[in-house]
């Protein structure tokens, strides 16, 4: 279900708010951790597979403790690939402050709360 034009606008304002009043957590966030590299995925899933071929070695020379040894390399190798990857932002970019990319200078009505609160407020007044 889509969003209302009012509800944009206000998704919109809280995420300008939350960039010009939380740089820290924005700076956080917005880092490139989420996403396993190429480089990682492919060392991994050889690691994997090396794991499989010495858990099979195990199994064909009947030696368990060779197998359990398989069974660490092959989870190893999974874990791997699978690992966020630890890219650092590059020096000087600043992280995004809107969706269009574009700064906004903050309200002279208050912080985002009180402004969230009178309008709640108004809005309260008027129903009744």
């Amino acid at each position: 279900m889509p969003l209302s034009e009012q509800e944009q606008r206000l998704l919109e304002e809280m995420e300008r708010s939350l960039y010009q009043n939380d740089s820290d957590f924005v700076a956080r966030v917005t880092r490139r951790q989420g996403r396993p590299t190429y480089t990682s995925i492919t060392l991994g899933v050889l690691g994997a597979l090396a794991g499989v071929a010495v858990v099979i070695l195990g199994l064909v020379l009947r030696q368990p403790l060779i197998g359990v040894v398989g069974f660490v390399v092959m989870l190893a190798g999974v874990l791997f690939a699978l690992r966020p990857g630890m890219r650092a932002p590059r020096s000087g970019q600043a992280p995004r402050t809107t969706s269009s990319g574009g700064a906004r200078r903050p309200s002279s009505g208050g912080s985002f709360m009180d402004r969230m609160n009178n309008r709640w407020d108004k809005r309260n007044d008027q129903s009744q």
